[in-house]
């Protein structure tokens, strides 16, 4: 049986909450070193920002992911807008702005070191509470089956994150880094994927008094890609979150999910740019976890 014949999980809504870009990749031979001039290797320009790309990873999936965030009406809102739609991403809940700019990141690849580095120019005006009605709140809720935040456009998503608890709808946060509002977020999170030096920031918080941790802690193994498959890390951890909330919407056991979103977070490594390497449910490389989590769900 090939993975395009299983079914998706009957639970197939998802709702994320954060942040969306245009992301100007330029590859090259080695960083430049302070007044250099150099020429690329590859370019290529695409969507990106956590939420954007995690999602994107949601759909290509099998579910069908909605997406509350916020760009401008100018040319990069509308690519921003016109690449999630295509892929599959519910982009009703966005809020569009009169004017302003929509957030945008250069970021150089070093085809060397094999690292990444990324400047980013947030969106103007940022987005607020008042930018989601009640209305479009409750719509973007309607039959979810998990909610995921970025950790960014913190009021916004406290107010997410509030009602999505009313409605008795499990939440994923995304623990990169310490940030404002994380902690009150994570507060009311059911699940949280944090990065290995996040845990000792929390020990800090902890230490004064701020934040408190509970619950079973899973530790995974990234999946080791040979050096000349490497092409960019570039949401690598994005792909790594999106593959979870796949996993947690088909009932995965812990010791399947996490080599399966690391799989998915290696695919999407060996191509340049947060999206192009992200795998489709139909990918070979994905079959045998689809078909594991397809027997846990039918005997389950």
């Amino acid at each position: 049986m090939s993975s395009d014949s299983l079914p998706p999980p009957e639970n197939r809504i998802v709702v994320g909450c954060g942040t969306v870009t245009v992301d100007y990749l330029a590859a090259v031979a080695a960083y430049p070193k302070p007044d250099d001039k150099i020429r690329t290797t590859s370019l290529k320009v695409q969507g990106g920002g956590n939420a954007g790309n995690a999602l994107t990873c949601v759909a290509r999936l099998g579910l069908k992911p909605r997406l509350i965030s916020k760009v401008a009406d100018d040319a990069q809102g509308k690519g921003i807008l016109g690449e999630l739609e295509a892929d599959g991403v519910d982009t009703s809940p966005f809020a569009v702005s009169e004017g302003g700019n929509s957030p945008f990141s250069y970021i150089i690849v070093d085809n060397q070191m094999k690292t990444r580095t990324s400047i980013h120019t947030p969106g103007y005006p940022p987005m607020i509470p008042d930018d989601l009605s009640r209305a479009s709140l409750l719509s973007a809720l309607d039959g979810a089956s998990i909610v995921y935040f970025d950790g960014r456009v913190h009021e916004t998503a406290s107010i997410v994150a509030q009602e999505a608890v009313r409605k008795r709808i499990p939440i994923l946060i995304d623990a990169e880094r310490v940030r404002e509002g994380l902690d009150d977020l994570l507060k009311l999170a059911d699940y949280a994927i944090c990065s290995a030096k996040f845990p000792q920031s929390v020990t800090r918080l902890r230490a004064n008094g701020i934040g408190t941790v509970c619950g079973r802690l899973f530790l995974g193994t990234a999946e080791k890609i040979p050096p000349s498959e490497l092409i960019d890390t570039t949401g690598a951890g994005d792909a790594f979150i999106g593959a979870v909330v796949y996993a947690l919407c088909a009932n995965m056991p812990p010791e399947t999910m996490l080599p399966f979103a690391s799989r998915v977070a290696a695919a999407n490594c060996r191509a340049l740019g947060a999206r192009t390497g992200l795998p489709h449910r139909s990918d070979p490389r994905l079959a045998s976890f689809l078909h594991q989590s397809s027997q846990v769900v039918v005997t389950s």
